[in-house]
Formats: structure tokens, C-alpha cells, sequence
């Protein structure tokens, strides 16, 4: 007998995946590729979108012919800040652009001009001015001003997700996360597009629930498909859905992304200054969110340390945690810094920070994490709020395996509970929730978050 599945392409900027859940969410299956790049019509390095769209139907169809999987539905986790322009007959015209392709100024100082100026517009908009095309609306913009003659053919425009989704269902939708996503499209004060959309002519579909799917049938078979969700949205899904307390998650990687569900104040200009920004969650509310590039920030730092001290480059993941080196640090002042004491440098490496006091790397590398730690407490300090009612962070990712880091946002938040957690595929995880209803008959699991709570130095 087969095992009945959901499929989810998740797709990054550099690894894609499908996964195969099965009725007890768990993964079945996990197939992952890295694609070679192609370039778009300017010699931009982008995502060859072609060899995706080939690799997902005939994925799909392997699936479907084969013995073990019965296949009951499909959806899509992918990065945003992309667009596909469709012509009149549903036709891709262009390549999914590269978010940080480079475009002229004009563009977006012109938006500005027209609609509040710059602060009034972001706030508004609740995107922090990014630059490039991580500002998607832009790319809209900016096809329209520098190649007419392409733009003159879109008839839709969609979003990453949902282009995925409309290739097995040729359903034109949008949905919430991915238009509220640092777009510039979506007027938070309003709950609508911004008007600029309409008056720049922009055709745009209404967003609709994450929950929607369309019959599909492929290879003689017949499933449903989902419409896609932005991954970030969609990692937060099963903590919505697992936890019985309010919660900040704390997502690490190279980026750290704090996201706190439960703050729904607008965003300050300050806070929009700082790197803040609001997403649209499942449900159209607005998540306050803010950034800390951690992960670089530390590996470039650590290579610097380990070149001083003349250690192979990998032996911070050997070191063991030194309670006492921490206890020291704390009597110096639980949030003043040495690493990073004067802002950060333009190539994220601190070289002013006299490398003498340390005795060695370990006490170096402790000192590197304790302000580190304390550098995103400022960051989960932005998105915070006294009355949001939050108990608990969960810490996801790499950071989440760093002892030194958790223990101190352990103790740098002594009145919420500091959690690391160990969902795998959380973004995957998320696509397969919203869509779990559609299969007839199926009760949610109990979603298991891989809870460990850590105490204080």
C-alpha cells in the first residue's frame, strides 16, 4: 500500500529542495539539488528558472509513477523579493531577476517624492529602504521604466510562490506573506495595496488565504495544489501552531531573523532605520521582524581571531563552555561590549579590539559570542514591547547548537523562558501545514517542537 504524501518544493537561493510528509508530518523523503545559475538579459547572474520548472514537473511525475508514494497534494516554500511578468497568454517573459540586481536611484527616490517622502512611504509600507530589487515593487517599476518593450506585454505579475503554483494549476493568485514582505506594495495602515500600485498602472490579483487549494492533475493523477507562502512566513507556521505560549523566534543562519508575532504596533522610523521591517503572517497580521547579518558577522570575526592565535579555523566548535570567562565578562557590565563597541565595520571585522587582553583563542572566542549574544538582544529589543505578552524565545538554526550564545539571551532575558529548538525544514514544515486540511479525512498531528530550555550564567 502506498503512503499517502504532501509535497513540498522548498527553494533557496542555493539549495532546492522537495520534501514528502507524511500523515504523521514526519519526512519521508527529502531530495535536494544545487543548480547551476544562469544570467539575465543584462549579464546579471540569476536562477535558471527553466532547469527548476523542469526538475519540479518531472520530480513530480517520478513520484507519482512510482511505487511508494501516493501523492495527495503540492505546495511551495520559496524566497521573495521575485517576480514573474506573464504575457496575455500565460507565458514567462522574463528571468526571475536576481534580488540584488543593481538599478538606478531614480526609481525609488521617485516613489518617495510622490508619496510622503522616504520616512512617511517606509513606514507606511512598513519596508526599510533595502535597495536593489530586494524592494520588489521596484522591479515592477523598473521594468516598466527601462524596458517598455517588454513591460508593454505583461498582462500578471506573481510572486515567486505562487508562479510555481500556477505552472501545475494556471490559477493567476497572490496571498499575504509575500506581498508583505519589505515590497513596498502593501499599505499597512490601509490593509490594501498601496495606491501608488493602481496609479502606476500594476494590475495586481487580491491576496487570498494560504489555506486555498486548486484541483491539479498531472501524469494521470489527481491532487491538490497550494499557492505557496514566502519562507519566512512559513517557518513561523509550526510555532504558531505547536506552541501553548507567545513566543519571539529567533531564526540563525547566516542572517538572524527576529520575528515577534504578537507585536503588531506600527514600525518608527527608528526602528525602519535600524534594519525593521513588518511581514504579513497566514492570517494578514502584521509580524514585526528585525535583522542581524550574525552569522557572517561571526565567521569572519572568527577566522580573524583564529588567525591571530594561530588555530586551525574550525576549532571553535571544538570549545567547551567556560562558565567562569562569562561570569568575569558579566561583572564588567551585562551589556557593554568589546567586540563591536564603536558599530560595526563596514566589512563586519572588529581590528580595533586589542587581541592582548585575551589569553588565548578561547577566552577570545567567549568574548566574540557574549557580545554577539548581546548584539541581538538590541536587534530582539527593536521588535519587543513590554505589553505584547510574550513568555518565551525559541532559538532555531546553527546559533541554536552555541551554548554560549543561548545562555546568554537566557540571561540577558531573565523574565522569559530562552528555548532552543529542533524542527528541521521548518519552512517545508510550514507549506505542508497551511495546506493540511486539504487532505480529506487527515487530522493534524501533535507538532513536536524539539523544546530544550537553558538556564542563565
Amino acid at each position: 500500500m502506498k503512503k499517502k504524501v504532501i509535497a513540498i518544493f522548498d527553494i533557496g537561493k542555493t539549495n532546492k529542495k522537495i520534501l514528502l510528509f507524511d500523515e504523521n508530518l514526519k519526512v519521508v523523503s527529502c531530495i535536494e539539488e544545487e543548480f547551476k545559475t544562469s544570467v539575465d538579459e543584462d549579464s546579471v547572474e540569476c536562477d535558471d528558472i527553466d532547469l527548476i520548472e523542469v526538475w519540479m514537473k518531472s520530480t513530480l511525475e517520478e513520484i507519482i509513477k512510482g511505487d511508494e508514494f501516493e501523492l495527495k497534494a503540492v505546495n511551495f516554500s520559496t524566497y521573495g523579493a521575485s517576480l514573474a511578468f506573464l504575457d496575455e497568454v500565460g507565458q514567462r517573459l522574463t528571468p526571475i531577476y536576481n534580488y540584488l540586481k543593481e538599478v538606478p536611484e531614480s526609481i525609488q527616490s521617485e516613489l518617495f517624492e510622490k508619496y510622503g517622502g522616504e520616512e512617511e512611504f517606509c513606514r507606511k509600507t512598513a519596508s526599510p529602504k533595502l535597495g536593489l530589487l530586494l524592494n520588489s515593487g521596484i522591479q515592477m517599476l523598473w521594468l516598466k521604466k527601462e524596458k517598455p518593450e517588454v513591460f508593454n506585454k505583461v498582462k500578471s505579475i506573481l510572486h515567486f510562490p505562487q508562479y510555481l503554483s500556477y505552472l501545475l494549476t494556471n490559477k493567476v493568485v497572490s496571498e499575504p506573506t509575500s506581498i508583505g514582505c519589505h515590497t513596498f506594495m502593501w499599505d499597512f495602515d490601509s490593509n490594501c495595496y498601496h495606491e501608488w500600485i493602481k496609479n502606476e498602472g500594476f494590475n495586481l490579483p487580491e491576496p487570498i488565504p494560504n489555506t486555498n487549494t486548486f484541483a491539479t492533475s498531472l501524469a494521470g493523477k489527481d491532487f491538490v495544489t497550494g499557492i505557496g507562502i514566502h519562507d519566512s512566513s512559513s517557518s513561523l507556521v509550526p510555532y504558531l501552531k505547536g506552541s501553548k505560549e507567545k513566543f519571539i523566534l529567533v531564526s540563525t543562519g547566516t542572517w538572524c531573523i527576529n520575528m515577534n508575532p504578537f507585536n503588531n504596533s506600527p514600525l518608527s522610523s527608528e526602528q525602519l532605520k535600524n534594519d525593521c521591517l513588518s511581514n504579513l503572517s497566514i492570517e494578514q497580521q502584521a509580524v514585526k521582524s528585525s535583522r542581524l547579518f550574525m552569522g557572517y558577522i561571526h565567521d569572519v570575526n572568527t577566522d580573524y581571531l583564529c588567525s591571530h592565535f594561530q588555530v586551525d579555523t574550525k576549532c571553535y566548535k571544538e570549545i567547551e563552555t567556560d562558565s567562569k570567562l562569562i561570569e568575569g565578562f558579566l561583572k564588567l557590565g551585562k551589556t557593554n561590549k568589546v567586540f563591536f563597541e564603536d558599530g560595526m565595520p563596514k566589512d563586519y571585522v572588529d581590528k580595533s579590539v586589542d587581541l592582548s587582553q585575551f589569553k588565548d583563542f578561547k577566552e577570545a572566542y567567549h568574548r566574540l559570542m557574549f557580545d554577539l549574544a548581546i548584539l541581538d538582544a538590541e536587534s530582539i529589543d527593536l521588535v519587543s514591547d513590554d505589553g505584547d505578552g510574550t513568555k518565551s524565545i525559541y532559538v532555531s538554526g546553527g546559533f541554536a547548537r552555541n551554548e554560549i550564545f543561548v545562555r546568554m539571551l537566557a540571561t540577558l532575558y531573565p523574565n522569559k523562558e530562552v528555548f532552543t529548538t529542533e524542527i528541521d525544514n521548518s519552512s517545508a514544515m510550514g507549506a505542508a501545514l497551511v495546506i493540511w486540511d486539504s487532505i480529506a479525512g487527515e487530522t493534524l498531528p501533535d507538532i513536536d517542537l524539539g523544546l530544550k530550555k537553558w538556564k542563565s550564567f
